[in-house]
């Protein structure tokens, strides 16, 4: 299985970018997908993640700022984030947990980095 993100850059504070990740390989399909980031100096921590079933859970930092979303026919999830802040520059992965062999295994993503300037 791999995970094959994308969208990151440089962008003032205010501004938006999009991630994507895309999930490819031999499974069943995938269950729940989702952000996590990881600051210099500071843990990986859960941005926001979404079931397959659409049930949605948003990091209170990025709450009606970002919006996670997910194509199932694609096994891709995107972050659409907004409003970026100078405190959201970190390396953003993707985590998603495809169904193999009967059971959830959980693969991450290459990391994407996202600098935010003030």
């Amino acid at each position: 299985v791999q995970l094959q993100a994308s969208g990151g850059g440089l962008v003032q504070a205010g501004g938006s970018l999009r991630l994507s990740c895309a999930a490819s390989g031999s499974f069943f399909n995938v269950n729940d997908m989702g952000w996590y980031r990881q600051a210099p100096g500071k843990q990986r921590e859960l941005v926001a993640s979404i079931g397959r079933g659409g049930i949605i859970t948003y990091a209170d930092s990025v709450k009606d700022r970002f919006t996670i979303s997910r194509d199932n026919a694609k096994n891709t999830v995107y972050l659409q984030m907004n409003s970026l802040k100078p405190e959201d520059t970190a390396v953003y992965y993707c985590r998603a947990g495809p169904w193999i062999g009967g059971k959830i295994i959980y693969y991450w993503g290459q990391g994407t980095l996202v600098t935010v300037s003030s």
